[in-house]
């Protein structure tokens, strides 16, 4: 295969997902298929290079060095995986490496007999990039190594492992003692010049299938080196061995380039988006400024959003400017908020009458010049406890008399996620049955979360009567609108802004990953509320957009598939042996 064919397969497959990631696969593929340079008559066939490797083994079993091993069978043409050029010859991985297993006898180091310098004592995560890396290396004494009776590595050694990293492999190419922990085997070369070439084919795909093959299927995978010994190994000429390697290498490096451009082309894209962004969002930019800055915006769009997280950057900011007031425009003719409140504090009053609760003391609330962005003149800056009648819910676990329990459906902090509900798992609890009535959800209560790890930290969603009687948990909070003058689709957009979120991330009470808020902070996050007709326009401008976010979503969920599926169609033509001939002769 020459670059330039790469490069012309990069070209329409660039933006495809894990482009580069198959391309890697799909060069190392080609090397051992046979496919990835010419064949040379003038070479000497891999079945000679097969009875030399035999010679050599019974040489080592004459000396002692390695006991005999009862020999596996290499597969028949009938059983090959594929065909392979005349010159190369299908084998068994005990033809090709002498197989040691580490010390499992009672010799085996213990974590206490670990030192700090030493010897080597090589487990998985010391295999990096097919080398060993002695960062963060283990080590044993001297007298502790000499106890060892098996798992001794020697330079040119190739390690694989069969517990947990199944499959991962390097190369010891160190001049030095060392030994394998027990996850491990030694693959001890009977040809060292094969070695680079068994490396690839270890990355390949086939050795992959060999691996699935013989892989136990438990939770803990795990590989017999008795069943690796039965990999099936395509194995070509040692000098074409050694013009795959180098190939392999240009064509890997080519990728290097590939990638790093594509990175670089990315970070630019991402800049561009944070900045235009940003400027939209900017709080000095007067509306001129504003406007200029949404025109550029749409006219980048395709650029802002070739990405699933871009797209997600462009959902944050449209609620970002919905809760500043700069999504849609203020009619002057709109009553004003201040009206509005009036009305809503009349409302919540008999509605805490209804519900038998207690007016709270009053909290702190925040001033409207103290927000970190300005509202227009004709929005207000309340309080959560100004509009809404908040209680927490029912808490798991508690009593119930057999007399007046009922079972309900209840929800739990996994069912309320940021904007939306998952009502794929509703659990049922038991409650008293007059509590049914005090927990209960109705349809525009706002649900809120108390906290937990980060990510859990005040998400707000609507309840729509999905479910019949459902009622929440202690660890969600029930913020109900006393009247229709605040719209629940308006609170959840602000609470799930990044402006509402600043304000829960700062005042809740935080540890190490985790965050809460209690009922006295939340009554007193502040909520900049618009006029009521302007509250429906910003929530039917907001359902728009994102409207567009989701078909902006669905178009590349459809092109990436177009080009993951195109991609996959490239290769398998391109391992088709009639067509490289053709490409070949165009060439």
């Amino acid at each position: 295969m020459k670059a330039e064919r790469l490069l012309a397969l990069y070209e329409k497959v660039a933006e495809a997902p894990d482009a580069i990631a198959r391309l890697r696969r799909f060069v190392l593929d080609l090397a051992v298929r046979g496919k990835l340079v010419p064949q040379d008559p003038a070479d000497e066939p891999a079945d000679q290079l097969l009875e030399h490797a035999s010679i050599v083994r019974k040489g080592r079993i004459q000396t002692g060095e390695l006991r005999e091993a009862k020999g596996i069978r290499t597969p028949s043409r009938t059983e090959w995986l594929f065909d392979i050029p005349q010159n190369w010859s299908w084998s068994v991985a005990d033809q090709l490496w002498d197989f040691e297993n580490g010390d499992r006898s009672s010799n085996y180091p213990s974590r206490d007999q670990l030192v700090d310098d030493g010897i080597p004592f090589v487990n998985a995560g010391h295999l990096v990039n097919g080398r060993i890396s002695l960062e963060e290396m283990n080590f044993i004494t001297a007298e502790k190594f000499a106890s060892l009776g098996g798992g001794k590595l020697r330079q040119g050694d190739q390690v694989y492992c069969l517990r947990g990293s199944l499959g991962k492999h390097a190369v010891f190419d160190l001049d030095r003692d060392a030994a394998i922990a027990s996850s491990l085997v030694i693959l001890r070369p009977v040809i060292s010049d094969c070695v680079p070439y068994l490396s690839l084919y270890f990355d390949s795909d086939i050795a992959q299938t060999m691996l699935r093959r013989f892989d136990n299927g438990s939770a803990q995978p795990n590989l017999s080196s008795a069943n690796l010994r039965k990999y099936e190994v395509p194995l070509p000429p040692l000098a074409e061995q050694r013009r795959i390697v180098a190939k392999v290498e240009e064509l890997m490096a080519l990728l290097d380039q590939m990638e790093a451009a594509r990175q670089q082309r990315e970070a630019t894209r991402d800049r561009l988006t944070a900045a235009s962004l940003a400027r939209l969002t900017a709080h000095d930019s007067d509306a001129e400024a504003f406007r200029t800055h949404a025109r550029f915006a749409l006219n980048a769009l395709p650029a802002l959003t070739a990405r699933p997280d871009q797209i997600k950057s462009l959902r944050q900011t449209i609620l970002d400017l919905a809760v500043r007031g700069k999504l849609v425009r203020q009619d002057p003719t709109d009553e004003p908020a201040s009206e509005l409140l009036k009305r809503i504090s009349v409302s919540q009053k008999k509605a805490f009458a209804e519900e038998g609760l207690k007016k709270r003391k009053p909290v702190l609330r925040l001033k409207r010049e103290e927000l970190p962005f300005n509202i227009p003149d004709s929005w207000e800056l309340p309080s959560f406890d100004d509009l809404f009648v908040i209680v927490s819910g029912v808490t798991k676990g508690s009593r119930v008399s057999t007399d007046t329990a009922v079972e309900l459906p209840y929800l739990r902090v996994a069912n309320v996620q940021r904007g939306h509900l998952d009502l794929t798992v509703v659990k049922r609890i038991i409650v008293r049955g007059p509590d049914q009535e005090r927990y209960r959800l109705r349809a525009g209560d706002i649900l809120m979360t108390e906290g937990g790890d980060w990510d859990k930290l005040g998400r707000a969603a609507m309840w729509s009567n999905e479910i019949e009687n459902c009622i929440h948990q202690n660890h969600i909070f029930r913020v109900r609108p006393p009247s229709p003058e605040t719209l629940p689709e308006w609170v959840v957009m602000y609470v799930n802004s990044k402006l509402g979120r600043r304000f829960f991330e700062e005042a809740s009470k935080q540890t190490t990953n985790l965050a809460s808020i209690n009922m006295t902070q939340l009554r007193s996050c502040p909520l900049p509320l618009p006029p009521l007709a302007e509250q429906h326009r910003i929530v039917a401008k907001v359902d728009a957009l994102m409207a567009l976010c989701d078909r902006l979503e669905a178009v590349l969920d459809s092109a990436d598939t177009t080009r993951a599926r195109l991609l996959e169609v490239l290769i398998a033509d391109a391992l088709n042996p009639e067509l490289m001939q053709e490409m070949e002769a165009a060439e």
